[in-house]
C-alpha cells in the first residue's frame, strides 16, 4: 500500500481521536439537542456516502452487464443488511436502553455507557469495510474509483467519527472515570476502522469480480446502521427539529465532498 492508501485508512480513526479528545474541553456530559444533532450529522453523511461513494460506482463497475448493472448493487446492499441485522440478532445487548430488562439478563455488571462503547466499535466496523473497499478498487485500477474519490469517503467517515468519539469519552468521563483513560476508551472505539480497512483490501485482491457486491455490502451495513442506531437516536426525547436539519447538513457535505474530490 503506498502513504496515499495508508492516510485514507487512518484518516477515520483520527476523526474519532479527535471526537474523544474532547473530554479534555468539555466539562459536562453532550445534552441531548447536542446528541441529536451529531447523531443527525453523522447519520446524514452515512446516507450521502453509501450513495455517492459505494452504491453509485457499484453500478458503474458493473456496467457490462448492460441492463442488469444494478443486479450486484441490489444483492450486495441486502447482503450487508442481512450482515448487520445477523450481528445486531448475535449482540443483542446494542439497544439496552430500549429494553433493559434484556440488557440486565445479558449481563448485570455491563453499564449502559459500556453498551454505548460496544455498540459504537461494532457499527465502526462496515464503515472501516467501506474504506478498505473502496481504496481496494483504486489499487486495482477501477476506472470507477478515483484517489480523490476515495478520499472524499474516508474525510466524510472522519467527520461523522468525531461525534462518535466525543459520545464514548464524556459519558466515561461524567461516570467518574479519569479524562485520560477515557479518551483511551474513545480512541479505542475508533480502532476496528482500520483494522477492517487493512482485511478488506487484502481480502479483496482476491475477490476483483466481486467488488461491485463489496462496494454495496458496505452501503447497506452503513445504511443499516443509519436507521437502526442514529435516527432513533436523533428523535429520542422531546420532538425537536435539530436532528433532521443536522442530517441534511451532513448529507450536503459529504455530497459536496463527494462532487468535488470524486
Amino acid at each position: 500500500m503506498n502513504k496515499d492508501v495508508i492516510l485514507g485508512i487512518i484518516i477515520p480513526f483520527v476523526g474519532t481521536s479527535l471526537g474523544a479528545a474532547c473530554v479534555f474541553f468539555l466539562k459536562k456530559e453532550l445534552s441531548v439537542n447536542l446528541k441529536k444533532a451529531f447523531s443527525g450529522f453523522a447519520g446524514g453523511v452515512m446516507v450521502a456516502a453509501s450513495i455517492w461513494s459505494l452504491l453509485i460506482p457499484s453500478i458503474d463497475q458493473a456496467s457490462n452487464l448492460g441492463a442488469l448493472s444494478f443486479v450486484p448493487a441490489i444483492v450486495g446492499f441486502w447482503l450487508g443488511i442481512l450482515f448487520l441485522l445477523l450481528i445486531d440478532n448475535v449482540v443483542p445487548h446494542l439497544h439496552v436502553e430500549g429494553n433493559k430488562e434484556e440488557g440486565l439478563k445479558l449481563n448485570k455488571k455491563l453499564s449502559k455507557t459500556t453498551m454505548m462503547l460496544l455498540a459504537i466499535t461494532i457499527h465502526n466496523i462496515p464503515e472501516g469495510m467501506a474504506v478498505g473497499v473502496i481504496y481496494a478498487g483504486y489499487l486495482n485500477g477501477s476506472n470507477a474509483i478515483s484517489l480523490s474519490g476515495a478520499l472524499a469517503l474516508a474525510i466524510g467517515i472522519a467527520i461523522q467519527n468525531f461525534p462518535e468519539g466525543a459520545i464514548v469519552s464524556l459519558p466515561l468521563s461524567a461516570n467518574g472515570e479519569n479524562k485520560k483513560k477515557s479518551f483511551i476508551l474513545g480512541c479505542l472505539s475508533g480502532i476496528v476502522e482500520p483494522i477492517a480497512a487493512v482485511l478488506t483490501i487484502f481480502l479483496s485482491k482476491l475477490v476483483i469480480p466481486f467488488m461491485p457486491y463489496l462496494l454495496s455490502f458496505a452501503a447497506g451495513a452503513m445504511m443499516y446502521v443509519v436507521v437502526e442506531e442514529l435516527i432513533p437516536e436523533m428523535a429520542e426525547g422531546e420532538h425537536s427539529h435539530v436532528g433532521v436539519i443536522c442530517f441534511s447538513f451532513g448529507f450536503s457535505v459529504m455530497m459536496l465532498l463527494d462532487l468535488l474530490l470524486g
